[in-house]
């Protein structure tokens, strides 16, 4: 008996000492912080750029020791051609593209390339901020991804390496740098010009060899990536928007704990309004410091000139109608009311 007893102290000694060796790894890494990495293809000085630095501060500040977010700007992981498929790899959790990134996923997020629908950025906040723009950021999330806000960087202005740039004749037969997506393809092709997908970080040395004629971008875009310096005519047509989906892998987001997600919400929603408040600012400074420069002509459009433009761009709306929806076009038309 004395035998058996000293048997089981020994053995239930052992059982204690091998849950505590498993347990140990498994209790540090309850303890490490869940690691965020947040990539994007600009400037840490752009609207996005600056955004993704605040959703950082405010997100570790609310979630001490739970979160660490790690930023990586101007393509330093990936480039904007290989981000989306990171994020669904699980390499990256956060990223914010383009709105224009993400016609393959969904036909009706061409609503936001549709040339000359927005009078101006209030109209977008109003049209975004609707129970159908809301509806756009979970209209992915059957193919793994969830938007979890809209950034704004700002209205598109046209660049080329021309001296004239006021009507559509004057873009004829150039090659424009466009993004991904079928609207901007289709919108250089009434403009008899020459669409050239390419990548954002490829942009600059493709306008200083001549590799593309001419690109549209927001102010602040042509100003960080320094595309004034090798172009010879901006023209501000304020045809299109430039705005960001920051999306998430719907699985990842999913699985976090609910304090975690509450507070990288609560994070977001008001590194949202701090980047869309910037946005304007920055677009406005930059404005400025690219006329300042001088070294590309800022060209004003009269009415006329613009009326020329929305005239040439008509075709656009009517091709990508039965991919978008009329009720979802209507719906962002009436955000310039």
């Amino acid at each position: 008996m004395s035998i058996s007893f000293k048997l089981n102290k020994r053995s239930l000694l052992c059982t204690a000492l091998m849950a505590a060796t498993f347990a140990l790894p498994g209790m540090a890494l309850a303890q490490a912080p869940i690691v965020i990495k947040f990539s994007h293809v600009v400037a840490d000085k752009t609207p996005k750029g600056q955004g993704a630095l605040k959703f950082k501060e405010l997100a570790e500040q609310k979630l001490p020791g739970k979160v660490q977010v790690q930023v990586f700007p101007s393509s330093q992981l990936f480039g904007d051609a290989k981000e989306l498929e990171a994020l669904l790899l699980g390499d990256v959790q956060l990223i914010a593209p383009s709105l224009s990134k993400f016609d393959r996923y969904t036909k009706k997020i061409q609503v936001f390339d549709l040339p000359f629908l927005f009078d101006d950025l209030a109209a977008v906040d109003r049209f975004q901020s609707s129970a159908t723009g809301q509806g756009l950021l979970k209209a992915m999330t059957n193919r793994g991804l969830l938007g979890l806000a809209y950034w704004h960087n700002g209205m598109k202005q046209l660049s080329t390496n021309k001296d004239k740039l006021a009507r559509p004749d004057d873009v004829k037969g150039l090659k424009f740098r466009i993004q991904p997506s079928d609207v901007l393809e289709a919108q250089f092709r009434a403009l008899n010009s020459n669409p050239q997908k390419m990548a954002f970080a490829e942009v600059y040395q493709a306008l200083q060899t001549g590799v593309v004629d001419g690109q549209e971008n927001t102010w602040s875009n042509i100003y960080s990536q320094k595309f004034h310096e090798v172009q010879k005519t901006i023209a501000e047509t304020n045809h299109g928007l430039i705005d960001y989906m920051v999306v998430t892998n719907a699985k990842w987001w999913d699985g976090l704990p609910a304090d975690v997600r509450k507070g990288l919400s609560e994070a977001m929603a008001e590194a949202t309004a701090y980047a869309n408040k910037l946005a304007s600012d920055i677009n406005d400074g930059d404005k400025k410091k690219i006329a300042d420069a001088g070294k590309a002509k800022i060209q004003s459009l009269s009415k006329d000139d613009t009326a020329a433009w929305r005239k040439a761009m008509e075709p656009v709306w009517k091709k990508f109608e039965g991919d978008i929806g009329r009720d979802l076009i209507d719906a962002a038309l009436k955000s310039n009311q």
